[in-house]
């Protein structure tokens, strides 16, 4: 998950004659726009050619991108921004930022530029998995955009020379290891040569393992995001069950698994089975030079995934007017036909399920069905992890994990220390 920086614009709104209270002068809005790069394929390129089409629709409105590199680079900024008195009209940051973002009264909820029947419609149009990290307290505070969950990508001429199916991927806990077993070679000294799964535990190992833990049948943390539930018996289970598939069953690299690296694993063969973000599968379509698939999770106690990935905020400190060209913006740039060609291009999941319905969308997944994988996984997902002090709390869980990982603590130690430290930071907010 990547992204850099985003920033301009300038909009004119003309008042009434009739009615001169209402009236504005025509005035210039400068739209700052805040994007994190971080996800292969030409994501900037196509970040403004939309920016250029806003404009060309819109005479007296621009919009211009600063990418700001990674969320967590851009949040900072964004953060950073806002108390120097000049941040960002408009941002994409992670959906799991808004209890921060509304700490630190740095954003305004949409729910006041909806004004029309035609706005509420709008408002109402997108996946409800996708609102739960977008809404609290009664209000809207972000608009999903490029939003995805964790599926699981395999290798069919990899199955195919291991005996099993190429068109069927595991479906469970125990098929993945299984399959995962067939999927391992070692070389005549013993040296593993293909990996038989890989699970990303670098950059985002939470949300990874939250794939873990939901099929374990637990939550991470409530939905007031002022409690965490770390050392739960099933999310412990889930851990040991990724643990185990290195240490004990050596199906799957020792330590940490880079993030950013794992699809280029997964090109260069030398990993058969991959978790990481459906916003990959344009890079994954374009860089395979083999036949792959395209599946849900497979199910512990049940199917299940995070969502993820970005959200529009719009900036408290911006002026109104302003703020009426963002909103302006973000309404054109989720209409069913671009979030269609945005989920095209990029892989990311279409945000509205009339996306879906565009003939745009329905012939492309014709021709790679593999697209409709990850809206398909959607009544199986849970909310992103999301609480106040996100990044701290966040943190503690990463850091549990990774500590299980290398072997440093057992898993259950390493979520009771998750948990205790989790506990310090929120128990404030309760």
């Amino acid at each position: 998950m990547d992204r850099r920086e985003f920033m301009t614009g300038a909009m004119a709104l003309a008042g009434s004659v009739a009615m001169p209270a209402l009236a504005r002068a025509q005035q210039a809005a400068e739209i700052s726009f805040f994007y994190p790069v971080a996800v292969g394929g030409p994501i900037t390129k196509l970040i403004d050619a939309y920016a250029s089409g806003f404009a060309g629709e819109n005479a007296s409105l621009k919009v211009n991108p600063i990418y700001a590199g990674t969320y967590q680079e851009t949040i900072v900024k964004a953060l950073t921004a806002h108390k120097s008195g000049t941040p960002p009209v408009l941002s994409v940051l992670l959906s799991t930022d808004m209890f921060t973002l509304i700490d630190e009264d740095a954003i305004v909820p949409f729910d006041e530029f909806v004004k029309t029947d035609e706005d509420k419609k709008w408002l109402a149009s997108f996946f409800p998995g996708f609102m739960e990290n977008s809404q609290t307290g009664g209000k809207t505070w972000g608009i999903p955009f490029q939003r995805s969950t964790v599926v699981l990508y395999w290798n069919k001429e990899l199955f195919k020379e291991a005996g099993l199916d190429p068109e069927t991927p595991p479906k469970t806990w125990a098929e993945q290891l299984a399959f995962a077993q067939k999927l391992t070679k070692r070389d005549a000294a013993g040296n593993v040569t293909q990996w038989g799964i890989q699970i990303p535990s670098s950059g985002f190992p939470y949300w990874l393992f939250q794939g873990l833990s939901t099929q374990a049948g637990s939550i991470l943390a409530n939905p007031a995001g002022d409690k965490t539930d770390y050392a739960n018996p099933a999310v412990v289970e889930a851990l040991q069950y990724w643990v185990d598939l290195a240490q004990k069953h050596k199906v799957h690299p020792p330590g940490i698994v880079e993030w950013g690296t794992t699809p280029r694993d997964f090109f260069e063969r030398k990993v058969a089975m991959m978790w990481t973000t459906t916003g990959n599968l344009t890079n994954v379509r374009t860089n395979a030079k083999f036949p792959f698939g395209v599946g849900l999770l497979p199910a512990g106690k049940r199917l299940g995934s995070p969502t993820g990935g970005g959200n529009f905020y719009i900036s408290k400190k911006a002026s109104k007017a302003e703020q009426e060209a963002a909103f302006k913006f973000v309404r054109w740039i989720t209409t069913p036909e671009r979030a269609a060609q945005w989920s095209i291009d990029t892989g990311y999941v279409a945000v509205r399920p009339d996306s879906y319905e565009t003939a745009a969308m329905k012939k492309y997944a014709a021709d790679f069905p593999a697209a409709l994988v990850a809206r398909d996984q959607l009544p199986h997902a849970v909310a992103e992890l999301s609480t106040h002090e996100n990044q701290r709390v966040t943190k503690a869980l990463n850091d549990g994990l990774q500590a299980a990982l290398t072997g440093t603590k057992a898993p259950q130690k390493a979520m009771e220390d998750a948990q205790a430290e989790a506990e310090r930071i929120l128990k404030p907010y309760r």
